[in-house]
């Protein structure tokens, strides 16, 4: 197998866990931790995510670096200037937000949101499950994007 092979293996292995888990937390664990009374659906969200922000903090950079090797080796670079490949960069703009999210937002926002659900859980699922909900739109619209692209499909 090929490095590059090899690469684009990791690459889809590490989308499916990262968009996946946030696909489950968004369809099923926050719906689920909504109809739990007081703390008890915080309780759970927080007990399920920080379980898949550990996993997740693997397969996002992972995600990165494999994708990355392939722009290098395959000389992908002419892609980001030509509109036809809008994908590319919403793959890298949703990483690099990600990115953000799990390395240098949550951890600083963390203890603001619990104190938030212990006081009002209710609004702060509802505000979880909304910015779940809005990043896995654009996960969704940037990986159909990507797969159609890559097949052939072009918007532009």
């Amino acid at each position: 197998m090929d490095d590059v092979t090899l690469a684009r293996a990791l690459h889809v292995l590490a989308v499916v866990h990262w968009i996946g888990g946030l696909a489950f937390v968004t369809l099923v664990v926050l719906p689920l931790s909504r109809t739990l009374i007081g703390v008890q659906g915080t309780t759970l969200f927080e007990v399920i995510e920080n379980r898949f922000s550990g996993q997740v903090r693997w397969s996002v950079p992972l995600a990165g670096l494999s994708g990355f090797w392939m722009v290098v080796r395959l000389d992908l670079w002419d892609r980001f200037r030509d509109p036809a490949f809008w994908w590319m960069h919403a793959m890298v703009i949703l990483w690099v937000l990600f990115m953000l999210l799990l390395f240098v937002i949550e951890p600083i926002l963390h203890r603001w949101v619990v104190s938030m659900a212990r006081h009002a859980p209710p609004a702060t699922l509802q505000r979880i499950t909304t910015m779940h909900c809005a990043l896995l739109s654009i996960a969704a619209l940037t990986i159909f994007g990507a797969v159609a692209g890559a097949h052939g499909l072009f918007l532009f």
